[in-house]
């Protein structure tokens, strides 16, 4: 028992001494850098897919 107790106390000093948390706007920067970035591959793959897609049919005559 007292070691789950030492590792939570030393958890919580971890977290609330030694972490760097973000700031607001430096988090909500890199949140729409993600959302965008995630949207560009997701546009990309769409891309490649309706491009295989149809590469596919060409050569099967589907």
């Amino acid at each position: 028992m007292d070691k789950i107790k030492l590792y939570l106390t030393e958890s919580y000093n971890e977290l609330m001494h030694k972490v760097t948390w973000p700031t607001w706007p430096n988090l909500t920067s890199t949140t729409v850098v993600v959302l965008v970035s995630s949207l560009l591959i997701a546009l990309l793959i769409f891309v490649m897919d309706l491009l295989s897609n149809g590469a596919t049919g060409l050569i099967y005559g589907i």
